[in-house]
């Protein structure tokens, strides 16, 4: 172990013919980083001038030296306020001087001595000192804590990488347990303090303690130095084994006339390319592909990623298959077995596949389903795949909002593939199948892209015909794929990406539609899914009815559908308890079934006072029934507006009021009634926002029945927008504000004359229900909402 005591170049010795050291003083030569231990011989390197003195007055005079760490190693000239106060006594075993003047000493260690005092006046350190002897003291605890500290030892020295043997061998002849602890902690890699403060340890229990703690720690670090470099060797050595076994085999191969493995596989692989059909640049870019393949190690890794990428241009549906002919008899079959009602979609498919019948090669339009949920808009896409007899594929665009998830990654990317329109082609197996991009209106948009604008190129037929995947980088002909999207509202869908595509709105069901439907489809398909048979249970029509009044309200039939479910497992565990074998449910079973009802015919209740009108509302998933509500409380004139209305809201019924004055002697209102009054407008359901121009004939009818103490009629809904000029303006969503009408048990509904070119697209059945009221201004509404006979006044004066 050869440790420095500084590192100043070319010392001058003093001169020390007159220097005259007592006989009991000890020479100190102050080391730096190094402690040396009894017993113990190390070489130290002297470089100061007046440790070389000392080193060379202690030779001149045949005495031993005292080897002293100093605490900060950064001190040039250490004090005696700079070195510990327990050294160790050592002889000189030899003083070597190199070609290069550096000086040298070999020490051994004799004995631990305690600095007493330093000596003043010297040209170097001496002190007297205290010797301090070695306890020879044994007992049980000494004897176990030696064999201990052998044992780690040796562990330790076995776990260094070419460590001697003659280390082991002394280690093992040790019997003197502080010379033990001493050796070991000289051998051990902890800092020169730590070396210190064993050391200056004299009771041998507590000084192999904590040399014992000491190499626990260094002992773990070797252990998982040691694991690191074993598994770091056998993983090397087991690729060179399978390198060397993989040329051995394809030497056997080459032997046995079988041929190479791999060219087996490129040969594979090109057949493949050929069977593919695929176009000129494909074909290209795939055999260009191959010979890069074929060129490659094995164990390249860049291997698997071009095979990958064979795999995909290969399997993809290339050729266009065989299309049979459209037979319209059997589409119109299909679409009425599928779905009920919906006379007018079922019309426009129709057309569509006769179009596509005509004309195969023409450029169809893309249709998009847009309606409420649980209408019925998949299903259809599922029945133009069975009528057109193409495969159907789905592919699910909700919450997509990278651009890659479209048109596919780069192949530089760890782990990429091609988009999702390329993977549902893939799986449909076909050229031309039939895919529906569901929920095109949930697409959103991040920092990787924006996915709607990559399906602007997917979703026009003029473009599509050489779609460009970032996966592939060749041309794919998607102008033969029949693309059907849905949607629950148009206001998701950015305006490039609509006028792609046919707009066809599904409006919600009727109550009598829902009955239909139920009773054909829903029935039959909550007993299958139950496992229960026709014969086993039942659900009476009158209870469908009740079920469809009271328990669920929605434009589609998917609540409609669970309750028929949850009434249909209430039969079923009584046919598998086995106390029936025929379950009839009635209506006055489906309280104790489904509980009490959860909706309930309020309209006569909320219009049986004046204040009190029926408004019609748009929302994303269907038409809904709106109350608004006015009555006047005694103050200065204020309008007080509650419900969570919004800015748009809010104006209509600022407009309504300015309205209703400018009117009040043609309604027979006193005017002093708004100085002396506060108005007060609440639309119920008041956590849920509210918003839109459409209330305003609704707020005017309610403001104008407070005030004239007159009702409107119960069974009255209105929607339009008014102008200051009593003007009633046209709106938007009638055809689901009727079919909402209708279900809620309405039997008028006034409309904007301005919207009878919506007539048409109201469902018959909600058409056959209700009687229409075509509104060309204000006075229109009150003359057919408010009743003729007035009231007693319910509002406060």
């Amino acid at each position: 172990m050869a440790v420095n005591d500084e590192t100043n170049a070319s010392p001058r010795t003093p001169d020390v013919d007159t220097v005259r050291i007592p006989d009991d003083a000890l020479i100190i030569v102050p080391v730096r980083n190094m402690v040396l231990f009894p017993g113990v011989v190390a070489p130290v390197t002297v470089a100061r001038a007046k440790s070389v003195a000392a080193a060379q007055q202690a030779l001149r005079d045949q005495r031993q030296i005292g080897i002293l760490l100093q605490r900060n190693p950064e001190v040039d000239d250490p004090s005696p306020d700079d070195l510990y106060r327990v050294c160790t006594i050592a002889n000189i075993v030899r003083y070597i001087t190199a070609p290069d003047e550096t000086h040298h000493i070999i020490c051994q260690g004799v004995q631990r001595a305690r600095v007493l005092d330093f000596l003043p006046g010297t040209p170097f350190l001496a002190a007297r000192v205290l010797h301090i002897p070695e306890p020879t003291t044994t007992s049980p605890e000494i004897e176990a804590r030696f064999l201990n500290l052998q044992r780690q030892a040796i562990e330790a020295i076995q776990l260094l990488p070419q460590s001697p043997p003659e280390l082991v061998a002394a280690f093992q002849g040790m019997t003197a347990p502080g010379a033990l602890a001493d050796l070991a902690t000289s051998y051990m890699d902890i800092k020169p303090a730590e070396k210190q403060e064993i050391l200056e340890t004299i009771d041998l229990s507590a000084r192999m303690d904590k040399v014992s703690r000491f190499l626990a720690e260094r002992l773990e670090v070797l252990r998982i130095s040691n694991e690191i470099g074993q598994k770091t060797k056998a993983a090397f050595d087991e690729r060179q084994r399978e390198a060397i076994l993989r040329e051995q085999m394809a030497t056997i191969q080459r032997q046995l006339g079988e041929g190479d493995g791999k060219a087996q596989e490129v040969a594979e692989l090109n057949e493949a390319i050929t069977k593919a059909k695929m176009p000129p640049e494909a074909e290209g870019q795939a055999r260009k592909e191959l010979r890069r393949y074929e060129r490659m190690p094995e164990a390249a890794a860049e291997s698997g990623m071009v095979r990958s990428y064979l795999d995909w241009l290969i399997d993809l549906p290339w050729s266009l298959p065989e299309e049979k002919p459209i037979d319209i008899a059997e589409a119109r079959r299909i679409l009425d077995a599928d779905h009920f009602g919906l006379e007018k979609i079922k019309a426009r498919i129709i057309e569509y596949l006769a179009v596509r019948k005509l004309a195969p090669q023409g450029k169809a339009p893309i249709l998009c389903f847009v309606g409420p949920p649980g209408v019925g808009k998949t299903s259809l896409g599922q029945s133009i795949a069975r009528a057109m007899e193409r495969p159907f594929v789905r592919v699910s665009l909700g919450g997509v909002h990278d651009e890659a998830e479209i048109r596919g990654h780069r192949r530089t990317y760890i782990g990429a593939l091609p988009g999702n329109i390329i993977q549902a082609i893939k799986k449909a197996g076909a050229r031309n199948c039939v895919m529906m991009l569901d929920e095109i209106d949930k697409m959103g948009r991040g920092i990787q892209g924006d996915p709607s604008a990559a399906m602007l190129e997917v979703l026009d037929p003029e473009q599509n015909g050489t779609f460009r995947d970032n996966y592939l980088g060749v041309p794919f002909d998607l102008s033969r794929v029949v693309f059907i999207a849905t949607a629950n509202m148009l206001d998701g869908i950015p305006g490039p990406l609509q006028d792609r595509m046919e707009i066809i709105s599904l409006p919600g069901y009727t109550e009598d539609e829902k009955f239909e439907i139920a009773r054909r489809y829903l029935v039959r398909r909550q007993l299958e899914a139950n496992g229960l048979k026709p014969e086993q249970a039942s659900i009476e029509p009158e209870a469908l009815r009740q079920i469809i009044k009271g328990y669920t309200r929605e434009a589609g039939v998917r609540s409609l559908e669970r309750e028929i479910g949850k009434a249909l497992r209430y039969a079923a565990v009584q046919i598998a308890e086995g106390s029936s074998t025929h379950v009839m449910i009635a209506a006055k079973d489906l309280t104790a079934i489904l509980g009490q009802p959860r909706f309930e015919g309020e309209i006569a209740l909320r219009t049986s006072v004046p204040g009190v009108a029926t408004g019609l509302a748009w929302t994303p998933v269907g038409g809904d029934i709106l109350f608004i509500e006015a009555t006047r409380v005694p103050g200065r004139g204020n309008l007080i507006l509650t419900g969570q209305l919004g800015d748009v809201m809010r104006e209509s019924v600022q407009a309504a009021l300015t309205l209703v004055k400018s009117r009040a002697s043609q309604l027979g209102i006193d005017g002093s009634v708004f100085e002396k009054s506060d108005i007060h407008v609440h639309v119920p359901a008041g956590a849920t926002p509210k918003d839109g121009p459409s209330a305003g004939v609704a707020m005017f009818t309610a403001l104008t029945s407070l005030l004239t103490n007159r009702t409107v009629r119960h069974d009255t809904a209105m929607t339009g927008e008014i102008s200051l000029r009593g003007l009633v303006l046209p709106v938007g969503g009638i055809k689901e504000k009727v079919v909402a009408a209708a279900a809620a048990g309405l039997k008028r509904v006034m409309l904007p004359a301005r919207n009878r070119r919506d007539f048409d697209d109201i469902p018959q059945g909600a058409r056959e229900k209700l009687e229409f009221i075509w509104l060309e201004r204000v006075d229109d509404a009150i003359a057919a909402a408010l009743e003729d006979v007035r009231q007693p006044s319910a509002a406060a004066e």
